[in-house]
């Protein structure tokens, strides 16, 4: 993007003079910590600067303990851009980039369990806990047609009723089930994925001068090695720089 940047596009994507980046705390391959004044630190906010960075504007981050905020925040004018996965329930509003990197999304199950991957899971009297409103989630709800999907509030509250109900399977993350997997004696983590997660760059639906801009730059930051350095950089496992995928529009 060697081109200079219009004055709608600042206008669109920095209108009190600051690019507004709404963060999801939530998610720890994006956001590894903090700083001593409080920013996040990881992945996403690299992102979101470099962004700010290309508008010449300064960053503010506008933080969040859970994706569903940020999606729900957008008809509030809380944010001009936000970092969570892009899922079409979360398009009504937003609209979002190709996705930067990627998150791979699988089951744990018991160690008496049949199931051998993520698709023989999706059975008849089968039960899935998962924390709602995530993208793997959103997922669940689109794609699951036979097993029983039960909600929780969060992660740690879905882990509980996986333990106390004796669920089926645990829907989540590869890299949080990996650690979940050692607090369950004989469980596994199943191999393969249903789905990945695809974490990108999304902006207000009204935002029409500033979507192609951050469009073209989420493919140059994945063609130039932005995205990997700033994975190498806060050394994330189970993150990756996304593959081409269709962008999702309301």
């Amino acid at each position: 993007m060697t081109n200079a940047i219009s004055e709608n596009i600042i206008k669109e994507l920095a209108p009190t003079g600051e690019l507004r980046a709404a963060i999801n705390l939530g998610n720890v391959l994006l956001v590894t910590g903090r700083s001593p004044s409080g920013e996040p630190i990881g992945v996403a906010p690299d992102m979101a600067r470099a962004v700010a960075d290309r508008l010449g504007v300064p960053i503010r981050y506008v933080t969040y303990n859970r994706p569903f905020q940020v999606a729900d925040a957008v008809t509030s004018n809380a944010w001009d851009i936000g970092l969570i996965g892009a899922e079409p329930q979360r398009a009504e509003h937003i609209v979002f980039t190709d996705a930067y990197a990627e998150i791979e999304a699988t089951y744990l199950v018991p160690g008496s369990s049949d199931a051998q991957n993520p698709e023989e899971v999706d059975a008849p009297g089968k039960c899935i806990a998962v924390a709602e409103r995530t993208a793997y989630g959103l997922w669940l709800d689109r794609n699951i047609k036979q097993a029983q999907i039960v909600r929780s509030a969060d992660m740690e509250t879905a882990f509980q009723q996986f333990v106390d109900q004796k669920l089926d399977a645990l829907a989540g993350l590869r890299t949080r089930l990996a650690r979940d997997v050692e607090r369950i004696p004989e469980s596994r983590v199943l191999d393969g994925c249903f789905t990945t997660i695809q974490q990108a760059i999304g902006t207000p639906i009204a935002n029409t001068n500033a979507f192609q801009f951050l469009a073209d730059f989420v493919e140059e930051a994945k063609s130039t090695g932005l995205v990997a350095g700033f994975i190498a950089k806060h050394g994330v496992e189970g993150l990756s720089v996304a593959r081409s995928n269709e962008i999702i529009r309301a």
